[in-house]
């Protein structure tokens, strides 16, 4: 047998998070003991069907009005209620004379925070990015009632690659540039508003045996939210990469981690702290200002990490991926604070900021009715008078029995003979 360890979970602060399976079911969990509460699934949403598998997410949490953009496999993308998973729209990611949705999946998927002011006709903006290449930037329309939206109302579509394939793609804080890089695609950043590359990255140098890395980018994200011009890449050569363009179009720190490839990313709110998963379940925290490795998380994944989510304002981060478990851990310690075991493989995860625990004083709890107190005084009398229960006799008590006769020593047997003698 082998040996196991316990491990103790301290639990987690009023919390809530959206997951993402390859069944194309969104879970929610929440969290709503303000200490050491124990997070659970409180709702599902969907049906499973692995043709429906949900490949990218992106959620908008403002107060007022939230949304969340999933993108499903065969091209088909969703904008839905993150509180309680009404759908608001549907749209279709294929192009007319394209190929197939088998063949070019989406991989990337944002949905900007931008909002109108006006709330009876709201236009929000979705980029898409699929595995060909294919970018997209459309505006869709959302109104009071779901039968008079409408679809995309604008659109503009532009090639980021000639060849290879994408399999990363993220946005800036501030929304003006978005960055793409995958297999045989060197990281690339776009200016969104005037729909130009504006910076390609370069090959590292030859190693000392005199070959070349193969470019190979399989996450990514920006360092900052207020700087677009530096950002973190991960490898399928388990290699970080941290690239300034604003110096150089070769990365400026360069670093192994562990032996597997890195499959998530994401940056920290101080703007110089990343974390980072990998294929064997490794998940640690690095000062991108150095390249030190600060820790790893404390507690073994036994599958590939596919998302990383830092939450905007407590000190939690949550990992989920293949192994089917939700881990919430503390960027402090480093340690796991509550595990979810969610039956399918998960393929993303995002926080509601907004989420609060809400609790009931007791000075409001209603009074207890007139028909309560009758009844407990009902219960209250019967308990009353509820007669005592006898003890039951012992059996050498019992008269149907008679008593078994005492042993008597043999010394007394002894005595007895020699008086009648």
């Amino acid at each position: 047998m082998p040996r196991t360890s316990t491990l103790e979970c301290p639990g987690c602060p009023p919390i809530r998070a959206l997951t993402f399976d390859v069944l194309g079911l969104v879970k929610v969990t929440e969290a709503r003991s303000k200490e050491g509460g124990i997070p659970k699934v409180v709702d599902r949403w969907g049906e499973p069907d692995s043709s429906k598998c949900i490949l990218a997410a992106s959620i908008d949490d403002r107060k007022s009005g939230p949304l969340l953009a999933i993108a499903r496999e065969g091209g088909l993308i969703e904008i839905l209620n993150p509180l309680n998973g009404h759908p608001c729209l549907s749209i279709s990611n294929i192009i007319d004379n394209g190929p197939e949705p088998g063949d070019d999946a989406i991989v990337g998927l944002h949905l900007f925070k931008k909002q109108n002011l006006d709330l009876s006709s709201r236009s929000h903006t979705l980029l898409t990015c699929t595995t060909k290449g294919n970018a997209s930037m459309r505006s869709v329309e959302l109104t009071s009632s779901h039968a008079d939206s409408t679809s995309s109302v604008s659109s503009r579509t532009w090639n980021v690659c000639a060849s290879g394939n994408i399999l990363c793609s993220q946005v800036d804080g501030n929304e003006n540039y978005a960055l793409f890089g995958g297999k045989g695609v060197e990281v690339n950043v776009w200016d969104l508003e005037q729909g130009t590359k504006i910076w390609t990255a370069k090959s590292p140098p030859k190693n000392s045996l005199g070959l070349f890395t193969p470019t190979w980018f399989t996450s990514a994200t920006f360092l900052s939210k207020d700087d677009h011009r530096k950002f973190v890449a991960g490898t399928n050569s388990h290699q970080v990469r941290l690239y300034d363009i604003s110096a150089q179009r070769r990365p400026v720190i360069s670093f192994d981690f562990r032996e597997t490839p890195i499959k998530a990313v994401a940056e920290d709110q101080d703007g110089y702290t990343i974390y980072i998963g990998n294929g064997s379940g490794d998940l640690a925290s690095v000062d991108m200002r150095t390249g030190k490795l600060l820790g790893c998380f404390l507690g073994k994944c036994s599958g590939s990490i596919r998302s990383i989510a830092r939450h905007p304002e407590l000190p939690v981060i949550a990992s989920c991926g293949l192994d089917s478990y939700l881990r919430f851990w503390d960027i402090k310690t480093r340690k796991v604070l509550s595990a979810v075991f969610l039956k399918q493989p998960l393929t993303n995860v995002v926080f509601d900021s907004n989420f609060a625990e809400e609790e009931v004083p007791s000075s409001v709890v209603d009074p207890p009715t007139e028909a309560q107190n009758t009844n407990e005084t009902q219960e209250s009398d019967e308990e009353e008078v509820q007669p005592l229960k006898r003890k039951k006799k012992s059996s050498k008590h019992s008269g149907s029995k008679k008593p078994k006769p005492k042993k008597r020593s043999k010394k007394a047997q002894d005595e007895t003979v020699d008086d009648s003698s």
